[in-house]
């Protein structure tokens, strides 16, 4: 276990004037990139080409000098020099772990990890689950997979720096985690939010709902989930419970984190240094605009990713919590993934707005699947004309179809299909749901 800074919080840092923190910024970017510039080929041969040098960046603003990179440039690198690429900044004798993609967006990548770089993850996920109030005294249950995908060791690896009781169960059976809950008095679970639903839906059906476990608090990442208000009522309301939203992904995880307020997850700006642009203009936008996530490494060794283009859509708010601490916060957590965004008749749309519709009308299930297919495509242009709908509902009700779509159209101003279906029926997933389907 470490000590943290206070009762309240896990970092000093996690308070600091706003002024103070972007001088640190300041000190471990240039550090950064010096850093990055000395061992990272991938990195120095672009700056080389522009005529950058890390000396030149005087403030933080200087690093808009550089282009974004995305994962399409990473695995490029990765095609020409297989199998670890030119990003690579440490040395084979200090490379500890490696994790790879979910392939969500491309084939499987991998990401490594120096020892410094661990202890650094496990300190992040510390910081997260204490703002959360987890304690020494927790008996915390981990439903995050253990694989090769980045997720339950990172998290294990935190939760146990604080000093809890550690039931590592990643994804296993269903029904077993459910039984080692009661039977062990688990007071803190972690998982995806579609696995959060699944488990509650299993117990309720086997009579144990877990309304009546001692859980208190739940950490949800992978997807969009706690973000989004209906899905976090739905989560809360069957487990008793509250729910914190999480956000990472394998390059930045974790990178933001709820506390107890619940008021938009905290971002570890003494890690990486965020940025919301423009997604066309690449240009920043104000607070309180959805924009581009787009994050810089400040204390990374083996993988650090300079003006990282994340591909995720978010809201920053950069005034201070009613927790006390200063780190700005995302709002909403995730609106949508770039490339997941749908265009509707000129309308902008995230599955995360439709699941916020879905949730939030009684009678459903939760469980929903975006469907592309003939009937909301203009068969002349090809674009979207509406959105179709295959949703779970918790019973036979024929008017459940219209009142959705008509709840659709009030909330989304686009038309929408839709096709009610038994509950348990759509695939349920202990990783990344996936949200959007083309018709074969």
């Amino acid at each position: 276990m470490t000590k943290p800074f206070s009762e309240r919080y896990w970092h000093e840092v996690e308070t600091w004037p706003r002024e103070r923190l972007a001088e640190l910024q300041l000190t471990r970017l240039r550090e950064q990139l010096s850093y990055v510039y000395a061992n990272s080929a991938f990195y120095r041969t672009r700056w080389d080409e522009l005529g950058f040098h890390p000396r030149d960046v005087r403030e933080l603003a200087d690093l808009r000098r550089l282009p974004l990179v995305d994962k399409a440039d990473y695995v490029a690198d990765l095609a020409a020099d297989p199998p670890w690429g030119t990003a690579v900044a440490a040395p084979v004798a200090d490379r500890r772990r490696v994790h790879f993609s979910s392939g969500t967006t491309s084939s499987p990548t991998p990401v490594l990890w120096t020892a410094y770089d661990l202890d650094r993850w496990a300190d992040l996920y510390a910081r997260s689950a204490y703002s959360q109030g987890v304690r020494d005294t927790d008996v915390y249950q981990c439903l995050f997979s253990f694989a090769w995908f980045v997720g339950g060791l990172g998290v294990t690896a935190g939760y146990q720096r604080i000093g809890v009781t550690l039931l590592p169960g990643g994804s296993s059976d269903t029904q077993r985690q459910i039984d080692t809950i009661f039977q062990y008095g688990t007071t803190a679970v972690g998982g995806t939010p579609s696995f959060m639903l699944h488990l509650a839906e299993t117990a309720e059906r086997a009579g144990t709902p877990l309304r009546d476990s001692p859980v208190r608090r739940i950490q949800v990442g992978g997807e969009p989930g706690a973000g989004v208000p209906a899905t976090r009522a739905h989560i809360e309301e069957r487990w008793g419970a509250k729910c914190f939203d999480g956000y990472g992904s394998l390059e930045f995880q974790p990178i933001a984190w709820e506390c107890e307020e619940q008021a938009g997850g905290h971002l570890a700006e003494d890690f990486a240094y965020a940025e919301v642009l423009d997604p066309q203009t690449h240009e920043p936008v104000p607070d309180g605009t959805p924009g581009l996530l787009v994050l810089t490494h400040l204390d990374k060794r083996a993988t650090p990713l300079v003006r990282w283009a994340t591909g995720d859509i978010v809201v920053r708010d950069s005034t201070a919590c009613p927790c006390g601490r200063t780190l700005a916060r995302l709002p909403g957590g995730v609106v949508g993934r770039a490339d997941d965004m749908l265009v509707v008749r000129g309308v902008n749309l995230f599955p995360s707005a439709v699941e916020q519709v879905v949730r939030a009308t009684p009678g459903t299930a939760g469980e929903y699947l975006i469907v592309l297919d003939d009937d909301v495509t203009d068969p002349v242009t090809g674009y979207l004309t509406g959105i179709k709908l295959r949703v779970e509902a918790t019973r036979d009700s024929p008017e459940l179809a219209g009142k959705l779509a008509d709840a659709v159209r009030a909330a989304l101003t686009v038309r929408a299909v839709v096709e009610t279906v038994p509950e348990g029926t759509l695939p349920r997933s202990t990783h990344k749901s996936k949200r959007v389907v083309r018709a074969d």
